[in-house]
Formats: structure tokens, C-alpha cells, sequence
């Protein structure tokens, strides 16, 4: 039989077992340096050494700061304050007429912008073609801001024709959200899109500026606050019926069939509104043209 006790075989098995400890060296290794790394990071981030001259430095006599502790405000005051400047921006009409569009617009703005994606995936899956979602999203972002420049030089009297210009924008973005919905082709979904998402940012901006001429300064965080707070729950409440499983669940097309029938009863509801509008001011207008006259006669 053949001698395996030799040098050969003594040198395979030292070989052998200098790489069995080297890699039983490794687990070690490897958990060593991380844990080793974390408590470094924690003794040096709970060192602070700065904490004991940090709060004498900013008591001195060039930093207008003091140690002693303010009383707390009355939280019934502040709220009572609060409600009484909610009244009396919302007690203002033409505020509260773009409020409410706002509000509403916008949630329904938002259901469209989060879910356009699921609907080019209907009309074009990308599996099939290319697909240029990303670059349409710019170019209508970039023809907004160029509609919103524009629009600056568009002189119109907003307080008295600027309910009929809502529903009519609105009622163009319905047809938008619409022609998204029914025309399956990708270019005409792109384009409606395009306008779709133009409209709206040329009359939020209308909007904006109009709700900040009829307040002051320090009310434009509570407005722009709780009208967009309301497009949130509008938009929640609209999703968990329409869009969630447990609510109606339904398919993309019909949410979006959901969302043009949606802009066009906003365009309804404001049309009607500036139409009385309307004429209660022309009637206004009339009444001291009458009253003049019977005083002559």
C-alpha cells in the first residue's frame, strides 16, 4: 500500500487547516469592525463637548436672550383669536368664492396627477412601446409657468367675471380628464394632460393672488392653510371611495370618468354662482339710474 504519513501529505493537511481557521477568522471579522464603528459613533455623539458653555454663551450680554421662563399663553385665547380670524376672512365673498375653488379644484388636481401614471399604463403599457411619461411631465410644467407669466398681462375684473372664469377653465378640464380617459392613444392623452395640468396652474395662481388682495399679511398662513388642508380630506375621502379596495375599487378608467364628471359639476356649481353674481350687480347698477329718475319726475 502507498505511504500517505509523508512530507507531501503532512504539508496538504497543515494547508488544509491554515485555511479552515482562516475561515472561521471571518464572522469575526466581519461583525467586528461594524460593532467597533457604532460605538464609536455613539460615544462621540453623546460627548457634546460644547454642551457645558453652550447655554453661558447664550446668555451674554451681546445676545438679547434671557433665562427666565415666559408664562404660557392662554390656549382659549389663542383659539378664540384664531376662530374670530377665520370668520372674518371667509365672511368675505369673493375670498370665500375662490376658497372654496381652490379647495375643491385642487383635490380633484391631485387625484389626477397621482394616478395618470396607472392610465398611460392602460392606454400604452411600457412593456410593449417607449414610453415618454417623465418628459411630458416636464413640458407641462414649463408651459404652466409660461401660462401663469402670461397671464399677468391679461387685464380682466376679476370680482366681477372671475366665477365665470372658473367655470369655464373648469369645465375645459373636465373635457381634458375626459378626452384622457376615452381616446386610447397615448399622443392624445398627453396632450389632454398637458392641458389639463396648464389650466390649473394658471388658475391657482389667479387664485392665489386674488384670495392675497383681499387679506392682510398676517392672515395668509391661516387661508392657504385650511384650504389646503380641506383639498386633503376632500382628496382622502374621494380615494378611499372611488380608489381604495375597500371602497368601490374600481378600475383606472372609471376613477377618471369619476374625476371629469367631478370638474364638470364644479364648472356647474360656479357657473350658476357667477351668473347670480352677475346680475345682482347689474341690477345694483340699474337701481340709482330709477330711483334718479322718479326724484326728476
Amino acid at each position: 500500500m502507498e505511504d500517505v504519513s509523508g512530507p507531501v501529505s503532512r504539508r496538504a493537511a497543515a494547508a488544509a487547516a491554515t485555511m479552515l481557521l482562516r475561515t472561521a477568522r471571518v464572522p469575526r471579522e466581519c461583525w467586528f469592525l461594524p460593532t467597533a464603528l457604532l460605538c464609536a459613533y455613539g460615544f462621540f455623539a453623546n460627548l457634546r463637548p460644547s454642551e457645558p458653555f453652550l447655554t453661558p454663551y447664550l446668555l451674554g450680554p451681546d445676545k438679547n436672550l434671557t433665562n427666565r421662563q415666559e408664562p404660557k399663553p392662554d390656549r382659549l385665547l389663542v383659539l378664540r383669536v384664531l376662530w374670530n380670524d377665520f370668520l372674518m376672512c371667509y365672511s368675505s365673498r369673493p375670498l370665500l368664492c375662490w376658497s372654496v375653488w381652490w379647495a375643491l379644484s385642487t383635490c380633484g388636481y391631485f387625484q389626477v396627477v397621482n394616478y395618470i401614471q396607472g392610465l398611460w399604463e392602460k392606454v400604452m403599457p411600457s412593456r410593449y412601446a417607449a414610453i415618454y411619461n417623465g418628459s411630458v411631465e416636464a413640458v407641462s410644467t414649463l408651459l404652466g409657468a409660461v401660462a401663469v407669466f402670461v397671464v399677468g398681462y391679461i387685464k380682466i375684473s376679476w370680482s366681477t367675471w372671475g366665477e365665470v372664469t372658473l367655470s369655464l377653465f373648469s369645465l375645459l378640464i373636465a373635457a381634458a380628464v375626459y378626452v384622457m380617459d376615452t381616446v386610447h392613444n397615448i399622443w392624445v392623452c398627453y396632450a389632454a394632460y398637458v392641458v389639463f395640468r396648464i389650466i390649473y396652474m394658471l388658475l391657482i395662481t389667479i387664485a392665489t393672488f386674488q384670495i392675497a388682495a383681499n387679506l392682510s399679511m398676517e392672515r395668509y398662513a391661516l387661508v392657504f392653510g385650511v384650504n389646503t388642508f380641506i383639498a386633503l380630506a376632500l382628496q382622502t375621502l374621494l380615494t378611499l371611495i372611488v380608489v381604495d379596495i375597500s371602497g368601490l375599487g374600481l378600475e383606472i378608467t372609471t376613477q377618471f370618468l369619476i374625476y371629469a364628471g367631478y370638474f364638470g359639476l364644479i364648472a356647474v356649481v360656479f357657473l350658476a354662482n357667477g351668473v347670480v353674481s352677475i346680475v345682482k350687480k347689474h341690477r345694483k347698477q340699474e337701481d340709482p339710474e330709477s330711483s334718479s329718475q322718479v326724484t326728476t319726475s
